[in-house]
């Protein structure tokens, strides 16, 4: 091995800054006494682990994007994830031999498939097909896993056309334990055969497939799509009135008119929640709870035995909880927190500001440690911390319709914010949540409706894998500690808008026969 001139260069100096620094350090601690000298190195020692644990957290996760940011790495970067992935999973991480595609896994150098179109078909035939598919409620392999049973689980995802997160959502589900008593109830807005392809594969549950027929690819033109007759979103109302131009009497809290890539969202939530429980002859007879999660979740793999778990000691501790929350947006430190956290303690005692050393690093998606594996905490339910890995019953759906003129009629294109509105403004009790402290669901999707490109995040991925492979001792806990968290009353802001034309409220109170 052949050492740079440089870097000897380099090492000579470092050694000869060492050297110094003992000398002078010897001196002092001869005129100061060994007291001070010795806090004086577990202090120097505490802040260089201190360092050394962020920087080498921060250069892993930048080599690791750096090597999949690499055309000439994907190579290296497909073997890395599919080695994280049992053999007998990776052909739900591999596109199919069709369409005159590669036969490839499915990661940044994929692009071709982060959006998958049916280009053949027109609106009307898109329309034609999820009506017959909505009307046939067809439910695979129920051959091989038998009816549901009330002790069974039902999961609703909500997927819209980011086929490569979907594919890791499947693969986290197909490693969970006991997901074959589940039924899986994939909610679609956009109707794509690759997407179709992918979910009949599925061969660990009963699958069912359900497709809201209101959305912007079954009505490219026309409400609830959008139509050159509506208003532009920047438009003055004294403009649109004068363009005459569709509900211009109706721009939103903001002035703005309303914009279906937004106000689809908040629809879709509703009408496959209404379509589950009211609709379906599959989950007619079922009177447990609902686990609804999107195409971005990634779970763990006890995350259906800590939910049943959760049952059994909310009916115990809290009778009165609404909601059952496995997934939080939790604002701690990364892998480092809890060491983190002690060396502040001793930096603090030391009178050293931990602020102007190092600024902390956040991280919203993955949990810090699994210190809390076994602990929830019954709080009021909080839309922007307890909206992911939502599961509730039919008797808390019938709350939710018994309020549709609340959430349907409230200024914000967001269902989970409108969802605060019916809880603050029109139950009789707020909601309450039995949450855990320790997350099964995480959040992998880097994009969303507000992001203009495309992109797919496999190094968070693969992130979320090797923290669940590293924690998996602490999974499976016998029972669970609950803490109660104080009731504070939350004033909720006004909405985020959106949600101003009638039109929207008319079609969310139509989704659940409500007269208007």
């Amino acid at each position: 091995m052949v050492v740079k001139v440089t870097e000897i260069v380099k090492f000579e100096m470092a050694i000869d800054v060492v050297r110094t620094f003992r000398q002078k350090f010897i001196a002092v601690c001869r005129k100061l006494g060994i007291g001070v000298c010795l806090r004086t190195v577990i202090l120097i020692f505490c802040l260089t682990f201190f360092w050394v644990q962020m920087h080498m957290s921060d250069v892993a996760d930048n080599e690791t994007l750096q090597i999949l940011a690499k055309p000439d790495g994907l190579l290296d970067a497909n073997d890395s994830m599919l080695q994280l992935v049992p053999q007998h999973l990776h052909k739900y991480l591999v596109a199919l031999p069709q369409h005159d595609r590669p036969h490839q896994a499915i990661l940044p150098g994929n692009a071709s498939e982060q959006v998958a179109t049916a280009v053949s078909l027109n609106a009307s035939e898109i329309r034609r097909l999820i009506d017959q598919q909505n009307s046939k409620q067809i439910v695979l392999n129920e051959d091989v896993f038998g009816p549901l049973q009330n002790d069974s689980l039902v999961i609703v995802i909500q997927v819209h056309t980011r086929i490569m997160y979907l594919r890791h959502t499947i693969v986290s589900l197909a490693r969970a334990r006991g997901i074959e008593n589940a039924l899986l109830i994939f909610s679609h807005d956009h109707y794509d055969e690759q997407i179709n392809e992918l979910i009949q594969m599925i061969d660990f549950c009963k699958t069912m497939q359900i497709f809201y027929p209101y959305s912007i690819q079954t009505h490219p033109v026309s409400f609830p799509g959008e139509s050159p007759e509506d208003c532009p979103r920047d438009i003055t109302k004294s403009e649109a009135i004068k363009r005459k131009c569709t509900n211009a009497m109706h721009p939103d809290q903001y002035g703005h008119y309303r914009e279906a890539k937004f106000t689809q969202t908040k629809h879709h939530w509703w009408w496959k929640a209404n379509r589950v429980f009211n609709e379906l002859d599959v989950v007619s007879n079922y009177s447990g709870p609902i686990l609804f999660l999107e195409d971005d979740h990634y779970v763990a793999e006890d995350f259906i035995y800590m939910l049943k778990l959760m049952e059994k000691s909310c009916s115990v501790t809290c009778p009165q909880c609404s909601i059952l929350s496995l997934g939080t947006y939790l604002k701690t430190y990364n892998f480092y927190g809890e060491a983190k956290k002690d060396i502040l303690r001793v930096i603090r005692r030391q009178q050293i500001f931990a602020a102007e050393l190092t600024p902390p690093s956040w991280s919203f998606k993955i949990v810090p440690s699994f210190s809390h594996y076994d602990k929830a905490e019954i709080s009021q339910w909080i839309s922007s911390k307890h909206n992911m890995g939502m599961a509730y019953n039919r008797t808390i759906w019938k709350q939710f319709v018994d309020c549709a003129d609340t959430f349907c009629k409230y200024d914000d294109y967001n269902w989970d914010w409108s969802l605060q509105s019916v809880s603050n403004n029109c139950l009789s009790h707020e909601f309450k949540v039995f949450v855990l402290k320790a997350p099964r669901v995480f959040h992998i999707g880097e994009c969303g409706v507000h992001h203009k490109k495309s992109c797919f995040d496999m190094a968070l991925i693969a992130k979320v894998q090797k923290l669940l492979s590293s924690v998996y001792k602490y999974l499976f806990p016998e029972k669970l500690e609950v803490t109660y968290t104080p009731i504070k009353k939350k004033v909720l802001r006004k909405g985020n808008g959106g949600w101003g034309d009638v039109r929207d409220h008319e079609l969310c109170l139509r989704m659940v026969n409500r007269q208007w």
